[in-house]
């Protein structure tokens, strides 16, 4: 073979090859997803997925945002600005309550993660523990419709606690400078961001048969309608990511975390602690056994009754199963 011949047949196939590349570029479904707060250890399977090429595998090209909070996030969705949302789904319920057009269709972290951060060292094990003491929370946080019920678990209320509603950005400063015995928080965020400055251990809400599931993704019911395919892949390449993660690859998880923002300045040992936290948080006893990211109508049933019983939801909503759901 000539120079010549060999120099046009290699200028061939690279342009098939790139026309190729286009072409499946161009048949990519393009999904934003917007995620409940600036990047944290749980944010990890997004990440990877997106790294790995998992997503363009599935032929999707999924654009991931950071949020300002779940409740933001479940405006945006119910807007039409982005197309799936990943946030505590018990905040959906409420969202949901007051007439956004919302769904869930995967839930991996099914366990409740809100809870009372207080000092390791403390003598602070159980609710009836914190008489006397000094919390804080703030107004709009997923926490706040749930303190008189968590307070009344250990034959307390608002007269044996002094809570204190604090701005968000300033909470885990007030506690972590002594200013407060307890934060309310979620816990796989607030006991890692502490261990530096006021090692710390938590009381959780869940063990009170106070349900509130936590984080999955949502759509609006109009895009699980005309996008269920796309979703669907979606919800597939999430749950390979999650048992890839969990299969000793968690380090992976965090370094691309930490890839696909690499103007934020983060904390490797804070994101690996913030995702290894959250382990125990995937199954219930209703869904052991099951996928990740099943939902279990058991545990929403659960979870609505608890909303009900503290009057943030006063409607008969009901669970049913998407079919998007893994």
């Amino acid at each position: 073979m000539s120079a010549a011949s060999f120099t046009r047949r290699t200028a061939f196939t690279m342009l098939v090859a790139s026309l190729f590349a286009a072409t499946a570029a161009g048949a990519a479904e393009r999904l934003t997803i917007r995620l409940d707060f600036i990047p944290v250890g749980f944010h990890g399977a997004m990440h990877l997925a997106k790294e790995k090429g998992w997503f363009q595998r599935e032929g999707l090209d999924v654009d991931i945002q950071d949020g300002t909070g779940s409740i933001n996030t479940l405006q945006l969705v119910a807007s039409g600005q982005v197309d799936v949302g990943q946030v505590q789904l018990g905040v959906m319920a409420i969202a949901k309550e007051k007439g956004l057009p919302l769904k869930s269709f995967a839930g991996f972290v099914r366990k409740g993660d809100l809870g009372v951060v207080v000092p390791r060292d403390s003598k602070e094990n159980k609710v009836s523990d914190l008489r006397g003491k000094k919390l804080v929370c703030f107004t709009a946080s997923p926490w706040a419709p749930f303190i008189d019920s968590f307070l009344a678990k250990g034959g307390l209320d608002r007269s044996s606690v002094d809570i204190s509603m604090v701005p968000p950005a300033s909470m885990a400063a007030i506690y972590g400078a002594g200013a407060a015995d307890g934060m309310l928080t979620v816990i796989p965020f607030g006991v890692p961001i502490m261990e530096k400055t006021r090692p710390s251990k938590a009381i959780l809400l869940a063990d009170y048969g106070i349900n509130f599931p936590s984080y999955g993704l949502v759509a609006t019911e109009k895009t699980l309608a005309e996008r269920r395919n796309a979703l669907a892949r979606l919800v597939k390449v999430q749950v390979e990511t999650w048992a890839y993660i969990w299969s000793g690859h968690e380090d992976e998880a965090v370094d691309a975390i930490i890839k696909a923002r690499p103007t934020v300045k983060l904390d490797a040992g804070v994101l690996r602690q913030q995702l290894e936290l959250n382990r125990n948080l995937f199954n219930t006893p209703a869904t052991e056994g099951k996928p990740i990211g099943w939902q279990s109508s058991e545990d929403w049933d659960a979870a609505l009754n608890t909303l009900r019983a503290t009057g943030v939801v006063e409607s008969k909503l009901m669970w049913s199963r998407s079919r998007t759901s893994t």
